[in-house]
């Protein structure tokens, strides 16, 4: 491959795919941030804080599996070009803003592999899917929320039960602790499974152009680069999806919360060491209903549940609809 694009427009491109990275950030704030501020642990200037700097450091643990999987698992790199990449990214992006400001907690991830999949069936049609990749994407659609419930669900079972002769103010002053470690470790899985989806349409973006070498990798400066956006869109936080996400659902006492964030943690963390493009908002929903119900199925607003699930549905064609018609409407690299 050869480079074939101005320098002026790759780095603008870059600079798109930061954005996306920082509005990531900036609507899944609630995701990292929700319980502990809901259960008045943390006051949200602090919590936002503390779930920006574990985003950050989050590379320092996981391999880039989830990177590579962005990059060559969901469209054929074949058909990669600048166009397409930017249109999958003003796809994604659109969905974003669009999600924050009616304070739907959509996935930024689905909203990516959505531009992804939209922008390379508008340039060549259905055999620019990798179903593999995509099939896999797809399962974790429906696996994702489930796993994190039935996690959160059985952890809320055995703390209930470990607890039954402390006082309720002893429960209350224990977890408020443990939830700093259970906050720190959902914002590890957060940090290390979604900046991971930027790394890599800017990995195969460069490999496109030929500054990627001959095999496929990300750069040390892309990873650094991905986490810090993300971090930094953290820092914005999501203030209108935090209410949703926190309260709306289910209340929730700092036992809930640490056994909701334990369970979505457990769920990322296994989902990055696969590979597999998780959506975190999905995860940690699952998990807030699993602590819910296992008070009582009451206690779940289940409307507002359902509405969310309506958002997960329409992501990826929505953001598709929308890339696809960037693709064919905006030819600025042509």
């Amino acid at each position: 491959m050869t480079a074939s694009l101005a320098p002026q427009l790759l780095i603008g491109l870059i600079a798109v795919a930061l954005l996306f990275d920082f509005l990531n950030g900036l609507h899944d704030a609630a995701n990292s941030i929700a319980t502990i501020v809901s259960t008045r642990v943390l006051k949200p200037q602090f919590a936002v804080l503390w779930a920006a700097f574990f985003n950050f450091i989050a590379f320092l643990f996981f391999g880039l599996h989830v990177a590579e999987t962005l990059g060559t698992g969901i469209i054929d790199p074949g058909i990669v070009d600048p166009h397409v990449i930017f249109a999958a990214l003003m796809g994604a992006i659109v969905w974003n803003l669009v999600t924050w400001w009616a304070a739907i907690p959509s996935s930024s991830s689905h909203a990516l592999i959505g531009g992804l999949v939209g922008a390379g069936l508008a340039k060549a049609g259905f055999v620019a899917l990798e179903w593999s990749g995509l099939t896999k994407t797809i399962l974790a659609i429906f696996l994702s929320p489930l796993v994190g419930f039935v996690l959160a669900l059985i952890l809320i079972i055995i703390v209930a039960w470990c607890s039954a002769r402390s006082t309720p103010f002893m429960v209350d002053s224990a977890f408020r602790i443990l939830q700093f470690g259970s906050a720190s470790l959902y914002s590890l899985g957060h940090g290390g499974n979604d900046a991971q989806k930027t790394m890599g349409i800017i990995a195969i973006l460069l490999y496109s152009q030929g500054y990627g070498g001959d095999h496929f990798h990300v750069p040390l400066w892309v990873v650094l680069a991905c986490q810090a956006a993300m971090a930094l869109g953290t820092l914005m936080g999501g203030w209108r999806i935090v209410r949703t996400m926190g309260s709306r659902i289910t209340h929730l006492n700092p036992m809930q919360g640490f056994c909701a964030e334990t369970g979505g943690a457990l769920t990322l963390f296994a989902a990055t060491a696969l590979g597999v493009p998780v959506s975190t908002t999905h995860t940690i929903t699952g998990a807030i209903v699993g602590v819910g119900s296992a008070r009582r199925l009451s206690a779940v607003r289940w409307n507002i549940a359902s509405s969310i699930v309506v958002a997960w549905i329409i992501t990826i064609p929505a953001a598709a609809t929308v890339a696809a018609l960037v693709y064919w409407l905006v030819p600025i690299f042509h």
